[in-house]
């Protein structure tokens, strides 16, 4: 009974012990838990670089419409049926080049009745002066009053007047005869041709017979708000508007599929007043076009370069946004980051260009910084800004 008793106590006593070092073991690892949790972790390592200037160039980008700088409503000058097309839609055609023929039966019958009126003008003038030329010696002679040769006489300039009325008859015959034949004005493009042969066309009809387009040179044309258009001013030397465009650089046409195209023109006009109901003022940019690529009717968006011979160049990557204002996460010698505003001046797809918001060869975090907070501690990990260049030059949009 003794041992028993014995037992039971040992017993208990094990348990008691273990159970003392199951609860240290634990405090000590909920002690070492809190201790990490309250800053023994290690600062996250991050990129970091060095703001750096470099000469770069950003484009300003402005949709615009194209047409070619002649545009031509062909229309006819006379009413008649559509006898034959020369041509068909999209073709190039050269100035003075048959386009469309209207029957002109008619318009030679007009003609033919004119000679005739005129023929008959001609044979009343003759007697008309045959009679002035018998009567002026008998009235010289007092063989005759004079009233006889005064009728003659005016006989004689009702001829006269009536041979040219004929002969402007006639002018007039052959001009819509040759208006039947249609011939292209200038060269270009045939447009879109709504009518067929056999159609009945005519100076009142609601289509013109087609479009015909010269884009030897081609007309970008580009509007501008008030805000840019001031901004624009300020950027070009000169007193006037004159005097700024010709200091503006040859401007690019970025095309519909993003492409650019080959050759750059020149900015040549600005229209006078500001449209009251956009609130912008159009510009026209002129690019040469004799291989025909542009057509009227095109549409894309006219780059204005913006050059910067120093630029500080920040990778966008680096910045965060707070209500409009761009930031970046400068670091301090003591390795903590602060929270800097920066004010762009311009941007590519990958940086933004800043001013003296930031001085040359200031430190900032490249990347990770969607988790970081004024005043953390980080492990700066440099990289180069040369090689990042290298990687994603600045002039790539």
């Amino acid at each position: 009974m003794i041992r028993l008793i014995k037992g039971i106590v040992q017993s208990q006593l094990f348990i008691l012990i273990a159970g003392a070092i199951i609860i240290g073991i634990t405090y000590s690892c909920n002690e070492s838990a809190a201790e990490n949790s309250t800053g023994a972790m290690p600062p996250p390592q991050l990129p970091v670089i060095d703001v750096k200037a470099a000469p770069a160039t950003t484009y300003q980008l402005f949709p615009a419409s194209i047409e070619g700088k002649v545009n031509v409503e062909i229309r006819p000058q006379v009413d008649g049926y559509l006898q034959k097309m020369y041509v068909d839609e999209g073709a190039y055609v050269k100035e003075g080049q048959p386009l469309f023929k209207i029957n002109d039966a008619p318009y030679i019958e007009q003609l033919n009745n004119a000679k005739a009126s005129l023929q008959s003008a001609e044979a009343t003038l003759q007697r008309a002066k045959v009679e002035l030329d018998r009567l002026t010696p008998l009235v010289d002679n007092n063989v005759i009053s004079d009233v006889q040769l005064k009728t003659a006489r005016a006989n004689y300039d009702a001829a006269v007047a009536a041979i040219s009325q004929n002969k402007a008859i006639v002018s007039a015959a052959q001009i819509n005869v040759g208006y039947t034949l249609i011939k292209a004005p200038v060269s270009g493009y045939i447009g879109k041709i709504p009518y067929k042969t056999g159609a009945l066309v005519g100076k009142t009809s609601a289509e013109p017979l087609t479009l015909l387009s010269d884009v030897s040179e081609v007309y970008a044309y580009f509007s501008l708000s008030e805000a840019d258009f001031i901004a624009f001013k300020n950027q070009f030397e000169g007193n006037t508007i004159e005097e700024k465009l010709k200091h503006v650089p040859p401007v690019e046409l970025q095309l519909a599929n993003d492409s650019l195209y080959k050759l750059k023109g020149k900015i040549e006009t600005v229209e006078g007043q500001f449209d009251e109901t956009t609130g912008s003022i159009s510009f026209r940019a002129t690019f040469p076009n004799a291989s025909g690529v542009l057509r009227s009717g095109n549409t894309g968006k006219i780059r204005i370069p913006k050059l910067y011979t120093s630029a500080l160049v920040v990778p966008q990557e680096a910045t965060y946004e707070i209500q409009d204002k761009v930031f970046v996460y400068v670091v301090s010698d003591s390795n903590k980051v602060t929270g800097t505003p920066i004010n762009v001046s311009g941007k590519t797809a990958n940086y933004y260009f800043v001013d003296s918001s930031l001085v040359s060869n200031s430190k900032i975090v490249l990347s990770g910084i969607t988790n970081l907070r004024d005043g953390m501690l980080i492990n700066p990990q440099p990289v180069s800004t040369d090689s990042l260049f290298k990687a994603r030059p600045i002039s790539n949009l």
